[in-house]
């Protein structure tokens, strides 16, 4: 399984089409543009004939046969989309996903197509059918540290340089937001030639204040002690009118992690060992044990306490406003 690489990707498509793809992941650019590359490939190759299934989980066996079964007209080279929007094709789709994948059809090329799947999903026999015999894309979500290194490369693909403040300004303005980053760098190419530096000055003109601000990073930020990411997206959440009641639930769920996991390795438990049953996954495996020491066992338990309290100002039981007591929490887990 290889995380996609646009140039690596692009090139490995220069000698042909292998005959199965699987094209998996939480980012959705990501995703788009390994399936733009293939279809490219494909036109070059001479895979003229192009077919899209969208497979759900009520399966229609007569569109899947004519799908994956018919020949064309002239015969000609077909590439297969067949994509899963919900990551869940259901007991006949999974199926013929693996019939799919022990019997490949001829003159095709196949591309199969998810979403972030789930651990229980990347388990089951028609994953593991498909990524046996498919060159496996994973489109994995770029994280907050790995952000910059990722813009200055794409500038770098349209011959633009930047200043480390510019740089640092952008990411602040696209984080969690790949598409819109990928439609500033593209704006930036139009407004610069090629060989120029981009300056602060240049950044705060072009590039739009765009970020997603996902209640989910918010647990990256307070974990790894970011007091200052920490504050920019609880005001992205506050100014998009969010409602407190997903990011408490949020909040609530990691602390009792964070306390779970604290009794684990006192009990001589390493992280690896409690790693599927926490849910320690992506950065939460790194920054999890270094948040559950530096905030101590005391203050965890006396944070779900104050989760408790945010609870009943949302639903009214207790004097106080929510957003400011959650603000004030999370600082505190940060400190």
């Amino acid at each position: 399984m290889a995380v996609f690489n646009p140039q690596a990707f692009s090139g490995s498509l220069n000698t042909g089409l292998q005959p199965l793809y699987l094209i998996h992941g939480e980012e959705d650019l990501l995703r788009l543009e390994a399936l733009d590359l293939l279809r490219a490939a494909a036109r070059r190759h001479g895979y003229l004939n192009r077919e899209v299934l969208t497979l759900e989980a009520r399966f229609d066996p007569a569109e899947w046969v004519a799908a994956t079964q018919s020949v064309g007209l002239f015969a000609e080279l077909k590439l297969l989309e067949i994509h899963i929007p919900g990551g869940k094709p259901g007991k006949e789709g999974g199926e013929a996903l693996q019939q799919l994948a022990a019997d490949l059809p001829p003159d095709t090329s196949v591309a199969v197509v998810l979403p972030k799947l789930e651990k229980a999903q990347q388990q089951s026999k028609w994953f593991a059918a498909l990524a046996a015999n498919a060159v496996v894309v994973e489109a994995a979500a770029v994280s907050a540290a790995a952000l910059p290194s990722w813009i200055r490369a794409r500038l770098q693909q349209h011959g633009l340089e930047i200043e480390t403040d510019a740089l640092t300004l952008f990411a602040e303005r696209v984080e969690g937001n790949l598409l819109a980053a990928r439609q500033e760098i593209d704006k930036l190419a139009l407004l610069h030639p090629a060989g120029h530096t981009l300056t602060l000055a240049d950044a705060e003109a072009a590039v739009a204040n765009v970020a997603r601000f996902d209640v989910f990073q918010l647990a990256s930020a307070w974990m790894g002690g970011d007091a200052a990411r920490l504050q920019r997206l609880l005001d992205g959440l506050a100014a998009e009118g969010d409602e407190p009641v997903l990011l408490l639930w949020a909040v609530s769920e990691d602390v009792r992690t964070l306390i779970r996991l604290t009794a684990a390795l006192k009990q001589g438990q390493t992280v690896a060992q409690v790693r599927n049953s926490l849910r320690l996954w992506g950065e939460k495996q790194q920054l999890a044990p270094l948040a559950a020491r530096r905030i101590g066992i005391k203050r965890l338990l006396d944070a779900l306490q104050q989760c408790a309290a945010i609870d009943r100002m949302i639903k009214g039981a207790e004097n106080g406003q929510a957003w400011p007591a959650l603000r004030q929490l999370l600082t505190a887990l940060a400190a």
